[in-house]
């Protein structure tokens, strides 16, 4: 019966052994075992075996990339303005052993980290730029941080800005300045709208003159022209039917034909006189056709001999 019992105490020790030596590390996780209290290797994913009593695992670390809630916290923009930002922080766990040995709460440490570092950026600028500037002051934040927890073998990935609240009468103030910068620019482009409304018409109208001038110029050229021409073919005509008079008269029987002319048109003349008026002059001689008929042609004779001594003398007649 003491054998059986001491059989069960042993077989119970070997198991208690084995359940605190053997351990199983899960997938992105790291175990820093010390041996007797000093620092002896760090367990990765997978099935261990400790040595009994001398080995144990002091640290555990996840090796996933962690987020972290920076509170909010009072900055003072460099215009003198108190504002309330929070903010998170991404970081991963690069080397188990630096951050179990590096530095007693890596976290902890980060965030307060964290912390001064955004009230010294935003301190560098005014308020109305740390809306507009979230990503440079991101940028400057991760820069710094990363550089101070390298040490403690943790990789600060990337910070971001949450929320910026400026106190209320700040926040008034600002709505006031952007409907008045609204408004202004409403105003801008009514007038700059106006303007160039008053531009395309004063341009329309001096467009419209400037056509206007060059089509009466145009249309006085061509009616100058037009009259030119007219003027032209008239003189032609003219001239080509004194030729074909002058000629006809040279002909036989020329001066018959010019006597029954001059007869036919002293008598429509007269006639004329006659509807036209009911009290007129007759002339003396009025039934004397042949003198008138003489007359006529004695001028037309004196015509062509006029023609004939100047082209045959340059003296005058005797």
């Amino acid at each position: 019966m003491e054998t059986l019992i001491g059989v069960g105490v042993v077989v119970a020790l070997v198991v208690l052994v084995i359940a605190k030596t053997a351990i199983v590390v899960p997938q992105q996780n790291a175990f820093v075992v010390e041996y007797l209290g000093k620092y002896s290797r760090t367990l990765h994913a997978g099935f261990h075996i400790l040595v009994p009593f001398v080995e144990r695992v002091a640290y555990k670390h996840s090796l996933k990339e962690r987020a972290a809630d920076i509170p909010e916290q009072i900055c003072i923009t460099r215009d003198n303005v108190q504002v309330g930002v929070d903010g998170v922080l991404y970081l991963q766990v690069l080397d188990p052993q630096r951050a179990s040995y590096g530095i007693g709460n890596y976290l902890f440490a980060i965030s307060q980290l964290a912390q001064t570092t955004l009230r010294s950026e935003v301190g560098k600028i005014d308020l109305d730029r740390t809306f507009e500037e979230r990503a440079a002051i991101n940028a400057s934040i991760v820069s710094e941080l990363d550089k101070a927890s390298d040490p403690w073998g943790v990789k600060v990935l990337r910070y971001e800005i949450k929320n910026i609240n400026p106190p209320e009468d700040v926040i008034t103030a600002m709505e006031k300045q952007m409907r008045a910068e609204r408004e202004k620019r409403a105003v801008i482009l009514d007038s700059e709208g106006r303007r160039d409304a008053a531009i395309n018409d004063a341009e329309g109208e001096k467009q419209k003159v400037i056509k206007e001038s060059e089509a009466n110029r145009q249309q006085q050229i061509n009616e100058a022209e037009g009259q030119a021409q007219a003027i032209l073919a008239v003189a032609n005509a003219t001239a080509e039917g004194l030729e074909r008079v002058a000629a006809s008269l040279q002909a036989p029987g020329g001066d018959a034909a010019m006597q029954l002319r001059i007869a036919q048109q002293y008598i429509g003349e007269f006639g004329k006189l006659a509807k036209e008026g009911n009290t007129f002059v007759v002339p003396s001689n009025l039934s004397d056709i042949a003198s008138i008929i003489a007359l006529a042609k004695g001028v037309a004779s004196g015509t062509n001999s006029g023609s004939s001594g100047n082209s045959g003398s340059s003296g005058p007649a005797a």
